[in-house]
């Protein structure tokens, strides 16, 4: 019997060891959780056997625990680096099409060749489908993630229907009496600006605006011309549209609505708010020669004298003429600048463009029990009847925990403490050894009685 005793004592000492050794070996893996071997006594009785002087037999292996506390946080310049500070896990599938997750807390990410944000071994990273524009995810059931991917272009480029310009018009300017308005001289105008528009070939066009006093003195109201140049090698056309001046001059210029301001310098916005409109006809002419790359508008561009949210509206003060706003809503075909992910998860691209998009939020999964997971390599995990079924989430909620970008979370493994708890296991090795060789040497001796 005490050799037996002895041998599972050397086996669970070896189990120890073998465990140590591994916590030890993966001091430097990205997203580990150490574990710790844990022994139970072997005891065995029955009915008519005494208790009272009954010896153990020995000692076994109860489990190998995992222990999941949180790994401390190296951080690097890769923006798909990702660390969990709570209790999530990323989720991972094989394939695009396959629904068997694995989960872990390695967070070194990149894209494969297809764009797709994976893991050192390709597993593709699942993440909810949001809005594009606000980030808000549609969903949080796992069974709704798909893998995320960053587009290297905004896609098709899109025609500028809309400019909104929120500017001071100077008070003090004078009016320019009478004079016909030149965008070549500067004394028919009193300011100007410019902006960048697209057609429907992402090719990009200068509308400049300009803006000249008519009014000045009380008690009328101060007034305001608008015009709009289209590109400086447009502006005058060989041969001019047959259009009403208030809508075409045969300057090659647009003119809209006048603004008008009362005597505290606020826009009058009745019977509605100015705009200035140039007709996709006109644009669209080839006898005007404002396209000649094949592009055609849809609609009518309008500049619009407010800001995009209409809450702000153009002044007319003593103060320098000042666009706090100019922006128009078109693009340009643009090509990937930068990927930001925030604390939610939130997968932010940039383009060169000025676009930029939410493409996705990362999936968190958390279980009731994690030690009840089960070990398959690679920093992974996958689901058992004791972990519990995984639950899906977003991060920064209830215990999933917050996502750092640029961030990797290091092994949870203490190496001083690993190293103290080898000895011990050694010097158990040893003691079981010790025990294993007194009962071989009590055995020898019994059979050396003659």
């Amino acid at each position: 019997m005490s050799f037996n005793i002895a041998l599972s004592g050397l086996a669970a000492a070896q189990k120890d060891l073998d465990v140590t050794a591994n916590n030890i070996a993966n001091v430097n893996t990205t997203g580990f959780k150490e574990s710790r071997a844990e022994f139970a006594d072997v005891y065995a009785t029955s009915v008519f056997s005494s208790g009272r002087t009954k010896v153990g037999d020995g000692v076994t292996t109860s489990m190998v625990a995992q222990q999941f506390s949180q790994g401390s946080l190296q951080f690097t310049n890769n923006s798909l680096d990702m660390a969990i500070t709570g209790e999530g896990f990323f989720a991972l599938t094989p394939d695009m099409q396959s629904r068997d997750l694995t989960y872990t807390r390695g967070g070194a990410f990149k894209l494969n060749k297809d764009n797709f944000i994976v893991d050192n071994n390709g597993n593709f990273l699942q993440g909810f489908a949001v809005d594009p524009l606000d980030g808000e995810n549609q969903s949080v059931s796992l069974s709704t993630t798909q893998p995320i991917t960053i587009p290297t272009t905004a896609g098709a480029p899109r025609a500028t229907n809309n400019i909104f310009i929120n500017m001071n018009l100077n008070s003090q300017e004078l009016a320019t009496d009478g004079l016909p308005f030149d965008p070549t001289d500067k004394g028919t105008y009193n300011h100007s600006t410019s902006i960048t528009v697209y057609d429907s070939l992402g090719s990009p066009h200068t509308a400049s605006m300009y803006f000249r006093r008519t009014t000045t003195a009380p008690p009328a109201n101060s007034e305001w011309e608008t015009f709009v140049v289209w590109d400086d090698a447009t502006a005058n056309p060989t041969i001019p549209a047959p259009t009403p001046p208030a809508t075409r001059n045969p300057n090659s210029w647009f003119q809209g609505d006048n603004l008008v301001f009362d005597s505290s310098g606020n826009m009058l916005t009745t019977p509605a708010v100015p705009t200035l409109r140039i007709p996709f006809a006109e644009l669209n002419d080839p006898n005007n020669g404002y396209l000649d790359n094949g592009a055609q508008y849809q609609t009518d561009i309008v500049v619009n004298f407010r800001d995009p949210s209409n809450t702000k509206l153009p002044t007319q003060v003593a103060a320098v003429f000042d666009p706090t706003s100019l922006s128009q809503d078109g693009t340009t075909v643009g090509s990937l600048t930068g990927v930001d992910i925030d604390s939610f998860g939130r997968v932010l691209a940039s383009y060169s463009n000025g676009d930029s998009a939410y493409l996705a939020q990362v999936a968190l999964v958390r279980f009731a029990n994690v030690q009840g997971l089960k070990q398959v390599g690679n920093t992974s995990w996958k689901q058992t009847i004791n972990s519990g079924e995984p639950i899906g989430g977003q991060a920064n909620n209830n215990t999933f925990g917050a996502i750092n970008s640029s961030a990797l979370e290091q092994s949870n493994v203490n190496l001083t403490t690993e190293l103290v708890d080898l000895i011990s296991a050694q010097r158990n090795f040893q003691a079981n050894s010790r025990a294993l060789e007194v009962n071989s040497t009590l055995q020898q001796t019994v059979l050396q009685i003659r």
